[in-house]
């Protein structure tokens, strides 16, 4: 009986339409845009920008060099379009004081609960 119910579930799941994207359903998504540079001694950055609204910005440079404290510091952003026709920001910087990410979203969204305790730890 428990299988029964499980296996009824996965169909019943299965059959649920989904989502739509931004792109038609068999459109491949396109890369409009990438930038990319590093010195080869810990500084980078890069950039990109698809046909589906999703980018993607992060510059790295390298602090204390040459010490035990040597890390790469990392600042950055990435957005998309949610199923919901929202665009979401997060934008974070990453240091010795660990990651900071700070979300946003575009008019009619709201972040679920679940998304922002994920993200903020």
């Amino acid at each position: 009986m428990k299988l029964f119910v499980v296996l009824s579930l996965l169909t019943v799941a299965a059959a649920a339409p989904q989502a739509a994207s931004r792109s038609a359903p068999n459109e491949e998504v396109q890369i409009l845009r990438f930038d990319s540079s590093n010195d080869g001694l810990g500084s980078y950055n890069f950039a990109f920008e698809q046909s589906d609204g999703t980018k993607k910005e992060e510059q790295g440079e390298l602090r204390n060099a040459g010490t035990d404290d040597e890390f790469v510091a990392v600042k950055g952003s990435y957005s998309w379009q949610g199923p919901d026709g929202v665009v979401y920001t997060i934008t974070y910087t990453a240091d010795d004081n660990g990651f900071k990410p700070t979300i946003e979203q575009g008019p009619g969204g709201g972040v679920p609960p679940g998304v922002v305790a994920s993200l903020l730890g």
